[in-house]
């Protein structure tokens, strides 16, 4: 199996078709990863950062799986400055035109003259454009979005538009962060059922 970080950049999109004819995450990969890989999850076309990309089709569906709540993390610039209210709803889940968000992870990161905000947020869901929605609902246009982790791996200090192998390490850690033991076994779950 194969498993490769890349640190996406703006005007890519994450799917391995576009009938638009636009630059696919693929592509950044060149011949040096011969087997084919998918992303995990999706990053839309305007956002940067983490993309987990593998040919492990057990791994991916349990880091994508609703009950894992393998949380993501974002780093937003946003027009304007999130009211603490703000804040506090994104912290307890808003509604969007296809319900309700799950409580989000928020904190407020830089304010900038004259009119802009930096913040982190920590989900765990995964729909489509998901983030912009949330703070357009609340009146914040995203400028700029970047995923800076999926579970336990970390983007760190990889270049914008580079890729690299994971380390066992990484890769045993997701395993369990997707519930599942290497080799695609399920893990038994402790606690309830």
């Amino acid at each position: 199996k194969v498993y490769v970080m890349l640190n996406k950049p703006k005007g890519y999109v994450s799917t391995l078709y576009d009938p638009q004819g636009r630059p696919k995450v693929i592509d950044l990969l060149g011949d040096e990863v011969a087997e084919r890989v998918y992303p995990v999850g999706r990053l839309d076309y305007d956002s940067e950062g983490l993309l987990l990309l593998t040919n492990d089709g057990d791994l991916a569906h349990g880091l994508m799986h609703p009950s894992r709540m393998v949380k993501k993390t974002y780093i937003v610039k946003v027009r304007g400055v999130p009211s603490a209210a703000k804040l506090r709803a994104l912290q307890e889940g808003i509604q969007l035109e296809d319900g309700p968000t799950a409580p989000a992870d928020v904190k407020l990161l830089e304010v900038r003259p004259p009119n802009s905000a930096t913040l982190s947020i920590r989900i765990h869901e995964g729909r489509n454009r998901q983030v912009r929605r949330m703070f357009a609902a609340l009146g914040h246009e995203v400028i700029h979005l970047r995923r800076t982790t999926l579970g336990p791996l970390k983007l760190g200090d990889l270049p914008v538009g580079q890729w690299r192998y994971l380390t066992e390490q990484e890769v045993a850690a997701l395993y369990r962060a997707a519930g599942l033991r290497l080799g695609g076994k399920p893990r038994k779950r402790k606690g309830r059922r």
